[in-house]
């Protein structure tokens, strides 16, 4: 069991009990301008990557646009191995730290995705992170860094409170499963609304969604998600591989076979 006093960036015991009873967290300004330009410029570079922008590529995603229905592209999944950025800022102890507090234990990189929302990208369904895989971590948390503004305008992450404690609200079958949006109470939802350089951190269990985005402004988030030391160790090249292969099965459903990776 780890000391918070050992830690140089926990969370505060106000923040845990927050985190606690609600099932998220914001930290406000733990990443720098000079660090959020840095990832801003990566996430531009990685806009050029025409090798990889391909609707048959897995490591892609795209989003109907919310009027047109225009495909655009929204996601890189995964992110770090492409930027030695994005890697370092997976692995600082800024992020680290913050969930050990939470843990009471070192946490593991399991997940990681670039989100751009672009102008007119729809957002996501009523939707809880877990899913009912063989050995899926429940102690999965996702820490969310902003490297743009987020806000309503621009399809904020919405986050619901305290719905976290009644764990998965879905059949544990291996599907993806959104939610029927009177799952909750709106009244409990949170807007994360964030500046460049702040974090949200929220659980698998914590029911969340997002609107379109209706500004003309892009929404750019790095998604890190991780699990407990004791909850399964390393297995972010497990869950890829799984993913991967789970993926390939949908695309299949819908007559895409030439899929691939890179």
């Amino acid at each position: 069991m780890l000391d918070n006093a050992t830690l140089l960036d926990p969370l505060s015991v106000e923040q845990l009990v927050a985190y606690q009873r609600d099932g998220f967290v914001i930290e406000r300004g733990v990443f720098s301008n000079v660090e959020i330009l840095e990832m801003a410029g990566v996430a531009e570079s990685l806009l050029q990557r025409q090798d990889l922008i391909h609707t048959d590529n897995l490591r892609c995603r795209w989003q109907k646009h919310v009027d047109t229905g225009e495909c655009l592209f929204e996601t890189f999944d995964p992110v770090i191995d492409l930027s030695d950025t994005m890697a370092a800022t997976a692995m600082d102890r800024r992020i680290l730290d913050r969930l050990a507090s939470v843990y009471g234990e070192e946490a593991c990189l399991f997940k990681d995705k670039l989100i751009l929302k672009p102008p007119g990208a729809l957002g996501y369904d009523l939707h809880q992170d877990y899913i009912g895989w063989r050995d899926f971590p429940k102690s999965f948390i996702t820490v969310l860094v902003a490297i743009d503004a987020a806000d309503a305008a621009n399809g904020c992450t919405e986050v619901f409170s305290g719905y976290h404690q009644r764990g998965y609200l879905s059949p544990e079958d291996g599907e993806y499963h959104p939610l029927p949006p009177d799952t909750v109470d709106a009244a409990r939802g949170v807007k994360l609304d964030l500046q460049p350089g702040d974090l949200a951190f929220f659980g698998c269990f914590a029911p969340h969604r997002s609107s379109p985005n209706r500004s003309r402004r892009w929404r750019r988030q790095l998604y890190l998600s991780y699990n407990a030391l004791s909850d399964g160790g390393p297995q972010r090249d497990k869950h890829y591989d799984e993913f991967h292969r789970w993926l390939k099965k949908k695309y299949a459903q819908y007559g895409k076979a030439e899929v691939y990776f890179r």
